[in-house]
């Protein structure tokens, strides 16, 4: 057995062995998984505004007018009219001066955190930030102080301890395999305490989800104008593929001189931006469609339950379902799919050893009965898979059990998947 053909199989092993699925179609409420049809209960599509004809259209019509690549990086030939223009409207979005746009949500976090913490300095990063948080820290080359999840007090005592060597606070807002939300008050209040600290927030999971016409969870919490740089993506609620970064001019200008990832990436396909354009369009005309969101993840919390899930750590439309072993996690998924209902198992490295968990992520498009069924599917599936939900831990006390037995890597050392 050659020494890939042994790892594969000891991933196989602990549970931890992924592939790839085959989706047909766009991505709605159901789709052909695999050739069978399903619920699709783990997409990030959350407005279901990836196939909206109207965001189709805008994107056909892109393809056409603008061509399918950007052809270069945006500081060659790369920044195209259709560019501009969504970066002028996410800024009056977000309620910033400027916005600058990004390949991926993964490049927008790798080059915020480099252009804005250096050698020398030292940056905090909640423990469970995305995967892209933690690599920007690691290619900053600043010092990483990872203080507990949401936990203001630890935050605070590394921000004394560091003195002037503190440069940045980074945090998501929703948090994507929790879905809780980040304190965000309290941390805009400690960099205020201590001058020259930044904050950025990734409001990936908050964009178009939360907030006053879904402008996220730094708009609800009344912090606009106070957070330096929030980053955010086009390939979540609103449909299409890309991010941004929205700050003020000065923050933009740095980032387009140093932020490596913007630098030396082709610049985001025209159809992609137009189709996020159109998406802006309507979520701005149409702001119930984050009320529809927020009231469908109350209708799926409220029978999972039911169903003897302890959902009480998230107050978002994404819900995990912890279950503790990978395996486990993996039946319970599979047992779900047999039913009609895909809700995705996440294992570590993803999250922290002993937590894996269902992944549930709403659509402002699923219909009650739908989730009302979801719900009832997977608590029969956690029972087939030899799953007890009455014996499940909640959010909160997986993460301190994981802290307390030193799975959780303060490190960073964790990639996610």
């Amino acid at each position: 057995m050659s020494e890939i053909a042994a790892r594969l199989a000891e991933l196989k092993q602990l549970g931890l062995y992924r592939r790839t699925r085959l989706v047909s179609g766009p991505q709605g409420p159901h789709v052909l998984l695999d050739g069978k049809p399903v619920l699709l209960l783990c997409s990030n599509n959350y407005l279901g505004l990836a196939d909206h004809e109207r965001v189709q259209a805008a994107a056909a019509d892109a393809a056409l007018r603008w061509g399918v690549g950007a052809g270069s990086s945006r500081l060659v030939s790369g920044t195209m009219t259709v560019h501009r223009r969504l970066e002028q409207r996410l800024a009056a979005f977000k309620g910033t001066e400027a916005a600058l746009l990004f390949g991926s949500g993964y490049l927008a976090n790798l080059g915020v955190v480099g252009a804005l913490s250096g050698a020398g300095e030292m940056v905090f990063s909640d423990e469970l930030n995305h995967a892209s948080i933690i690599d920007g820290c690691r290619l900053s080359r600043a010092e990483t102080f990872v203080y507990a999840h949401n936990d203001v007090e630890h935050l605070a005592w590394g921000l004394a301890q560091a003195g002037p060597r503190a440069s940045l606070i980074v945090t998501e807002s929703v948090f994507s395999m929790d879905g809780d939300v980040a304190p965000l008050e309290d941390i805009a209040e400690l960099a205020r305490r201590h001058r020259g600290v930044r904050v950025v927030v990734d409001e990936a999971h908050a964009t178009g989800c939360l907030g006053p016409g879904g402008r996220g969870a730094v708009a609800e919490a009344g912090l606009d104008g106070e957070i330096d740089v929030v980053v955010g993506t086009l390939g979540k609620a609103l449909g299409a593929y890309g991010a941004f970064a929205a700050c003020d001019a000065e923050i933009a200008a740095l980032l387009t001189n140093t932020a490596r990832s913007l630098i030396f990436s082709t610049a985001p396909p025209p159809p992609a931006v137009a189709g996020a354009l159109a998406a802006l369009d309507l979520l701005e005309q149409s702001p119930r469609r984050v009320e529809r969101l927020q009231a469908n993840a109350e209708v799926l919390r409220a029978e999972l339950a039911r169903e003897g899930f302890d959902v009480t750590g998230s107050s978002t439309q994404i819900i995990p379902l912890i279950v503790g072993d990978a395996s486990t996690a993996l039946r319970v998924c599979e047992a779900a799919l047999e039913r009609g209902v895909f809700a995705q198992a996440i294992r570590p490295p993803t999250v922290p050893d002993g937590t894996s968990r269902l992944r549930l992520a709403v659509m402002a498009t699923h219909t009650k009965d739908e989730l009302r069924e979801a719900a009832r599917v997977i608590g029969r599936a956690a029972l087939q898979a030899g799953f007890r939900p009455a014996t499940a831990m909640p959010v909160a006390v997986a993460q301190e059990a994981a802290r307390a037995g030193g799975v959780v890597d303060f490190a960073h050392e964790a990639d996610a998947a």
